[in-house]
């Protein structure tokens, strides 16, 4: 069944590059979101709250928003016990569409279908609702180096299994024809399908040196119930994949892709039936191989990226769980090592309100490595600097996500 799945992909794929021109949209999106009263999406008016730590503004205009609803409570740090995911050191692209304006398509993207920028009700920023059948390639990933780590957010209207997400990873000859990716010589593309029976599937296949290989597939629990945002994680150490749903490493392929592989397109194509929708939003693309022990015992300090926070809040994220459990690792081996865990935000918001949060957020980190990890509080002290030591540009959203950062000093 999933090979026809496949199968059907390329020939949708096929009909896309034979049938269509591929092209830019920068002007206002036309079709509007219609509502649903299964899946309670509609279109109603809401501030979008600002952000000290992710590039939103307090003095952000009202907006259109698109509601999708999600009841369900979130995932507990215990859950991802098991999530040995460690983001690389420095973010090269982080799109969260701020910078586009509600009802536009992304105007650094370019796909053969539609779609728009949208608010969605209790999530914050903006969000790319993916509306049609087609390809989706951001123009600013033109390359994909041998070690690196991508992320984003995805989630629907509701999950049937008569539509499938697929990530594809490819070295494309040409990068104005993205709908052409089955041609190259080099992809990879993962597979994801939901279902509505307690449990979706994925699938992987390849394209390595001109030959392909077919798709293993797996059931996957974490797209039972996509109205909830599943943080998709993909880690690359040369011809080493690893793909994280949620808390699971869903999949380690040991040869995924070819060595002589220069991989510099990374493509969204989506298969939907009637009028589901697909909604991504923060996408990281970060490279560097975080050397924890190193950097902390050697350099005196460590720098990462990879401790997330719910917005304007201490609260940490889930999926920061393979990060702290790096860090706990060291100072477990290393008994009579001190540090000092000191928090940085970017520059957006109050100058004051980003000195304490990024004091609050130092100290969650201390609380959550003593709670869960079992470190004794006297050997880590905390501090927050809030916005006044950058090591990056604050005028654009990677240089925002690099600011947001935390640091481990050898005291």
């Amino acid at each position: 069944m999933k090979k026809i799945l496949f199968l059907s992909a390329f020939l949708v794929v096929a009909s896309f590059a034979n049938g269509q021109i591929l092209k830019k949209v920068t002007d206002k999106v036309k079709n509007k979101v219609e509502s649903k009263s299964d899946n309670k999406v509609d279109g109603t008016t809401n501030k979008n709250p600002g952000d000290a730590t992710n590039g939103n503004s307090d003095a952000k205009k009202e907006e259109a928003t698109n509601s999708v609803s999600n009841q369900q409570s979130p995932a507990s740090i215990k859950s991802y016990s098991k999530y040995d995911f460690v983001p690389g050191e420095k973010i090269i692209v982080f799109e969260d569409f701020m910078q586009d304006a509600i009802g536009d398509l992304p105007s650094k993207w370019n796909t053969n279908a539609s779609g728009e920028t949208v608010t969605i009700e209790g999530k914050p920023g903006h969000w790319f609702k993916m509306t049609n059948k087609g390809v989706f390639m951001p123009d600013f990933i033109d390359t994909l180096p041998d070690d690196f780590t991508l992320e984003l957010d995805l989630l629907a209207d509701a999950p049937v299994h008569s539509w499938g997400f697929n990530i594809v990873l490819a070295q494309l000859n040409k990068r104005d024809d993205p709908a052409d990716w089955p041609q190259s010589d080099n992809y990879f593309n993962l597979n994801l399908l939901p279902g509505t029976d307690g449990q979706g599937s994925s699938g992987y296949e390849q394209k390595k040196s001109g030959n392909y290989i077919a798709a293993p597939t797996a059931q996957i629990r974490s797209f039972a119930d996509i109205t909830r945002p599943v943080h998709i994680s993909m880690w690359r150490q040369k011809e080493r994949i690893r793909i994280y749903l949620n808390e699971d490493k869903t999949w380690d392929v040991p040869k995924a892709i070819s060595q002589q592989a220069k991989l510099n397109s990374f493509i969204l194509f989506i298969q939907l039936t009637d009028n589901w929708n697909f909604y991504i939003s923060n996408l990281r693309l970060a490279v560097g191989a975080p050397d924890t022990r190193k950097k902390i015992l050697e350099q005196n300090k460590w720098v990462t990226h990879g401790i997330l926070f719910d917005v304007n809040s201490a609260t940490i994220k889930p999926e920061s769980y393979g990060t702290l459990k790096e860090m706990a690792s060291v100072l477990k081996e290393n008994p009579d090592l001190k540090v000092k865990i000191v928090g940085h935000t970017d520059a957006d918001g109050n100058d004051a309100s980003n000195l304490e949060l990024s004091k609050k957020r130092a100290a969650s980190v201390k609380a959550m490595l003593a709670k869960e990890f079992g470190i004794d509080e006297s050997r880590m002290e905390t501090d927050g600097k809030g916005e006044s030591e950058p090591i990056d540009k604050n005028d654009n959203p990677a240089g925002k996500a690099n600011n947001r950062r935390v640091e481990f000093i050898k005291i």
